[in-house]
């Protein structure tokens, strides 16, 4: 059954904030380094020196917040497209838990990060490091889903996070 007060596809914003927060997030995977060994130094005792590395990833997280929050409220106002006609109902299950277990992830990534950085709360700093690989599991699993949908399924769901509907 199709959902008729879903729209068409994602908007304009949907889309940009979905590839902003796409590449803020490869951005703190890709050079972490800096900020990793801060909080070492940090937890050893040590002062640390200022790096524009460790400035970057603090912003970064702080701009990736923003940026789901904003995509939330837009996707609770707006709504989401459905799944496309073709796919088997588990997987249209499983694409929906995973589009909320990002925001999930991506806000609790954030969060630990800026407690354990700002307020020196070591057990959130073990919680970004859990959630920094279940989120890559996820993000793994998000980029496979394009060829499944390409290849496997004949959707053109893709299409949906590169044009605009409306």
């Amino acid at each position: 059954m199709t959902d008729t007060t879903a729209p068409a596809g994602y908007s304009a914003t949907q889309i940009a904030l979905h590839w902003a927060v796409a590449a803020l997030v490869a951005g703190q995977y890709l050079f972490h380094g800096a900020i990793s060994r801060a909080w070492d130094a940090l937890r050893a005792g040590e002062a640390v020196a200022f790096d524009p590395l460790i400035l970057d990833h603090v912003a970064g997280g702080g701009l990736i917040l923003a940026f789901v929050v904003w995509r939330l409220a837009l996707r609770l106002g707006r709504g989401a497209p459905a799944a496309p006609a073709q796919e088997p109902a588990p997987l249209a299950t499983l694409a929906h838990v995973a589009h909320w277990a990002f925001y999930a992830l991506l806000i609790g990534m954030a969060l630990s990060g800026a407690l354990a950085w700002f307020a020196d709360v070591a057990p959130a700093a073990r919680a970004h490091n859990v959630l920094k690989i279940a989120l890559l599991a996820l993000v793994a699993l998000h980029v496979a889903a394009i060829p499944v949908h390409k290849l496997a399924l004949k959707s053109d769901v893709m299409r949906r996070m590169i044009r605009p509907a409306d």
